[in-house]
């Protein structure tokens, strides 16, 4: 499983012209599965976007030594499922996309994640809708960006 966690002032995500999720400071997670991923991904991978300090402080302190997590500070998650992210462009010109786990298997992972984050650290989620044409909007706050991967 992979993750690009994004710190952000805001973010949102829209599909056909509806927004679906739109949230104000904190994280935009683009996350993808692939074969074989399983429950240990989704909770490691939950845990890093719980738990990874990369946020602002209150202050708005952005000091290394002084940035919290987004369950210290409460922060929203836009969570987006992104197939893409396991794209294999070693040969050609031509992605492919043999890495990448089929939707039936994906979609409960990403579903997983978003559970988690809810029920066990308690954070506000926002998501896209699985499988569709999206439109994410993301104001980058630093930039800060950063891969994951379990």
């Amino acid at each position: 499983m992979r993750a690009v966690i994004q710190r952000v002032t805001r973010a949102q995500v829209s599909v056909e012209g509806e927004v679906l999720g739109s949230i104000g400071t904190g994280l935009c997670v683009l996350v993808g599965a692939t074969h074989g991923d399983g429950a240990a991904q989704t909770s490691k991978i939950a845990r890093k976007i719980a738990q990874l300090r990369i946020l602002r402080n209150i202050e708005g302190d952005d000091d290394p030594s002084r940035r919290v997590s987004a369950e210290e500070s409460a922060a929203s998650i836009l969570l987006i499922s992104q197939f893409t992210l396991y794209a294999d462009v070693r040969k050609g010109r031509k992605p492919g996309w043999s890495h990448a786990a089929p939707g039936p298997v994906a979609e409960p992972l990403v579903e997983d994640v978003a559970r988690e984050l809810r029920e066990t650290y308690g954070l506000h989620v926002e998501e896209g809708k699985f499988g569709a044409m999206m439109e994410v909007q993301i104001v980058n706050d630093g930039p800060f960006t950063i891969l994951v991967e379990a």
